[in-house]
């Protein structure tokens, strides 16, 4: 089946890139537990290859546990951060997740309290933030996320008063770290080590996620092969200070599905104005907020024909100004009933859509062996959950 003759506006995703990805992860950061972040995508299809891939995940919210739950993923393979917790969100985590990354000395305080566990990992905001929008940027002096270094001696002392154990530390810098931000990200984890120097019974360390892919043309791709060298090299020294007994996380989202996933929809309107030349897609912002929220660039394609290049303004179907895809980008003319492909949007695009202006929100496929089958879900299966 060719994916423009799906039913549009759709998802689709390519499963041998996901796979791809996800072995690409276990081979240059061997023996590095990895936990996909499920807020990239949450479809449970995706997080059942993710799975068989050998890989855990990465939590937020109780929802996004049980989504994994319901995929086959284990206590021990899930891991849990987030700021803001209520009480019943973190007590939820502790007794369902193998790692949970307390965000600030109120979740610490409330740990100790309810008594859940000696042992206890902390967040820790070293003050090094990175991303490709400053909304993305999850580390450093603006960010809402992780225990600041300054309130270190605070948090010692509320675990001295509860007798807990600081067994772990965790950190993320921000989102779509590519090469050139590379060595931001080796310098935080250099930092992240000599934190956990200062703690004795640490054995786990988790340095986030946030690895990129190149949605611009002009991007250039994160080395995942010299940068695992260079993390392989620096944690290896720390586990021998430690006699070995400690073990590496990440938390990749973007990089495992980005690229696998495209949004279909078809041209429906045409239209000019003296500075632009409008084409109206049957979607919008409510389906792929990115290029309306962080104005995110994403490769567009005409699927329909071939032919001469227009200069053209992409825009969506929601009663909002803000709603477009691309401003004056080139791609093959199009027609009234043509289908676009908008690339890379396999993250951040259905675990962020809406039914905004009572829009039914996309259908799911998934392409495999050339084949295309139907995953779609209701999010609603998992808020609605009782805790």
């Amino acid at each position: 089946m060719q994916i423009k003759n799906l039913p549009t506006p759709c998802y689709v995703y390519d499963r041998a890139v996901i796979e791809k990805r996800c072995r690409d992860l276990k081979t240059y950061f061997p023996g590095v537990k990895i936990f996909y972040a499920v807020k990239a995508n949450s479809n449970p299809e995706l997080l059942k290859i993710i799975r068989k891939e050998g890989l855990g995940i990465e939590c937020v919210s109780p929802g996004e546990i049980r989504a994994g739950q319901a995929a086959g993923m284990t206590k021990e393979k899930i891991s849990f951060t987030c700021s803001n917790l209520s009480e019943s969100d973190l007590v939820f985590a502790a007794r369902n997740a193998g790692y949970v990354h307390i965000d600030s000395l109120v979740q610490l305080e409330t740990w100790g309290k309810k008594k859940l566990g000696r042992d206890v990992s902390l967040r820790i905001n070293e003050g090094i933030g990175t991303g490709h929008h400053r909304h993305v940027v999850t580390g450093g002096p603006d960010s809402k996320f992780g225990i600041s270094l300054k309130d270190l001696p605070a948090a010692r002392k509320i675990v001295k008063k509860y007798g807990l154990r600081v067994v772990s530390l965790e950190q993320h810098i921000g989102s779509n770290v590519l090469d050139k931000d590379a060595d931001i990200f080796l310098k935080s984890v250099r930092k992240l080590l000599r934190s956990a120097e200062e703690f004795p019974e640490v054995r786990h360390v988790d340095f986030g996620g946030g690895f990129g892919i190149p949605y611009r043309p002009t991007d250039r791709a994160l080395n995942l092969k010299t940068l695992g060298k260079e993390f392989t090299s620096l944690t290896n020294a720390f586990a021998e200070k430690r006699g070995g007994k400690v073990t590496f996380a990440l938390e990749p989202g973007r990089y495992v599905v980005a690229e696998s996933g495209t949004l279909l929809t078809t041209v429906v309107d045409m239209k000019s104005t003296s500075k632009h030349q409008f084409v109206g897609v049957n979607s919008g912002f409510n389906h792929l907020i990115r290029p309306a929220m962080y104005g995110s660039y994403h490769p567009i394609e005409n699927l329909s024909r071939k032919g001469t290049k227009k200069t053209v303004t992409i825009a969506g179907n929601v009663c909002e100004s803000g709603d477009i895809f691309a401003t004056h980008r080139s791609i093959v003319a199009p027609k009234i009933g043509d289908v676009l492909a908008i690339g890379n949007a396999g993250a951040y695009g259905m675990s962020m859509a809406s039914v905004y202006n009572l829009r039914e929100l996309p259908r799911e496929f998934i392409l495999e062996k050339g084949k295309a089958r139907e995953i779609t879900f209701s999010p609603e299966a998992r808020v609605r959950t009782k805790k």
